[in-house]
């Protein structure tokens, strides 16, 4: 089935007290605009038309960012959802398929219920409304139901006391097809108390024109909307419980799942131990087997089977490790490419670099990857040694087997199995030291007279 996504975000979201639209808020490390539109990545829809408003450009660019081929419409008065809607009008003209209706600040709506809103539609139904069963109905708009058939839907304001015991509620995702969609659209008034055009009003349109209205349901949680900071910690919260228990029934360990905090795209593969405190940021895949240890952070990185990493571990984007690599205590890597069993345990940073197969960089190394206006590429071969507190000078190249004493600066190209250091020659003068520290104590005690 063609399908387009339509997504409604160009609300201000006042109660957010913030500068930034609401639907750029993060969760997990993505904006909330984001999480829709992965929602209904599964789907593959040949089209995705993101409706902004407040904040338009700066939407904009982060949606282009995420996914180039989506198309940005303008709502540039807020006159209702259905007015909302009706901007994808020209964006979908000529469209042959079904539209899905989503929210830019309702970002947990699942892959299956989606489905299930796709097949509804190919069972015949011409509008499908998603519903929940709420807990708390409270100010939610209700769903008729009589038989299998979505009759109308109630506005709490407008609804009589029997309707307001109806739990079944309104989450505001719709699916028709397009033509169909925009058809009912047009014909949506704005005769009401606050003079806006309510998508909701379709159902009442599509029944008076002998058109088939159907509910589907899905967990209330799928539904949470963010519309405050309060909204925005209780969301991230659940995403967080979510996806740990997906971990671990995926085959990860979490010594301590409330510590681990995941991205929206974070990947794992099997027997991966992930150690309390470990924090992943956008763009990380971990093969089958790897070790994370406390404290370790990762963003836009590949760790390869059976690699250990950590603990107090950072690795930057670009950082690509292969098999059995070996990046230990307080180690930082940035735009790094480490081959198979190459070992970084201590103290170091490896920026701008590739390190070759089975190499070792001693505790204390720095690639000087910086001049203060370009960076520069450093390039360690296979079984290299590298000294503990070494400064590699880029750009430059440590050959294979070579060997860098400990404590050198090197700044020129190293050729292979070459041994390279830049110590200055130690000097021992028997008894001085003993002299020196009689002399400051005899400064000291003057200075208490």
């Amino acid at each position: 089935m063609t399908l387009a996504l339509i997504i409604l975000a160009a609300g201000k979201g006042t109660r957010m007290r913030s500068d930034l639209p609401k639907v750029l808020h993060p969760i997990a490390g993505a904006p909330l605009v984001v999480h829709a539109m992965e929602a209904g990545k599964p789907l593959s829809p040949e089209r995705c038309v993101v409706v902004a408003g407040h904040g338009a450009e700066l939407v904009r660019k982060r949606v282009l960012a995420h996914d180039p081929a989506a198309e940005i419409v303008l709502q540039t008065e807020q006159l209702g959802t259905a007015h909302a809607v009706d901007q994808a009008r020209a964006a979908l003209q000529g469209f042959e398929g079904d539209a899905i209706v989503l929210y830019g600040d309702t970002p947990f709506v699942s892959a299956k219920t989606l489905g299930d809103i796709q097949a509804a539609r190919t069972s015949g139904a011409d509008v499908v409304v998603l519903g929940f069963e709420a807990a708390v109905p409270g100010k939610y708009g209700r769903l008729v139901v009589e038989g299998d058939r979505l009759t109308r839907i109630v506005e709490a304001k407008d609804a009589t006391p029997a309707e307001l015991g109806i739990t079944l509620c309104n989450s505001g995702v719709v699916c028709a097809d397009s033509a169909t969609l925009f058809d009912l659209i047009s014909k949506v008034g704005n005769d009401n108390a606050s003079g806006e055009y309510y998508l909701t009003d379709i159902v009442d349109i599509a029944n008076a024109d002998g058109k088939r209205c159907v509910a589907v349901t899905c967990d209330e949680a799928e539904t949470l909307g963010v519309n405050s900071r309060v909204d925005l910690a209780a969301a991230e919260a659940v995403f967080q419980a979510s996806r740990r228990r997906q971990a671990m029934e995926e085959g990860a360990t979490l010594v301590a799942p409330e510590t681990a905090h995941f991205a929206y795209d974070t990947k794992l593969g099997r027997d991966v131990l992930i150690e309390p405190n470990v924090v992943f940021g956008p763009g990380v895949v971990v093969e089958d087997g790897v070790e994370l240890r406390a404290f370790s952070h990762l963003e836009g990185c590949h760790v390869g089977q059976g690699s250990i990493v950590g603990p107090y571990a950072r690795l930057r984007p670009g950082s690509d490790l292969a098999e059995g690599v070996k990046i230990g205590n307080f180690v930082e890597t940035k735009n790094a490419v480490l081959a198979k069993g190459a070992k970084v345990n201590h103290l170091s940073y490896i920026g701008d670099a590739s390190v070759g197969a089975e190499a070792n960089i001693g505790a204390g190394t720095i690639t000087c990857n910086y001049d203060g206006v370009l960076k520069h590429h450093t390039e360690i071969g296979e079984n290299a040694f590298i000294g503990s507190n070494s400064a590699l000078v880029a750009p430059v190249k440590i050959g294979a087997r070579a060997l860098v004493g400990a404590g050198s600066v090197i700044s020129r190209d190293v050729p292979d199995e070459a041994l390279a250091m830049t110590r200055a020659k130690q000097e021992v003068k028997p008894g001085l030291a003993a002299k020196l520290r009689a002399r400051l104590l005899e400064l000291k005690a003057s200075r208490k007279k």
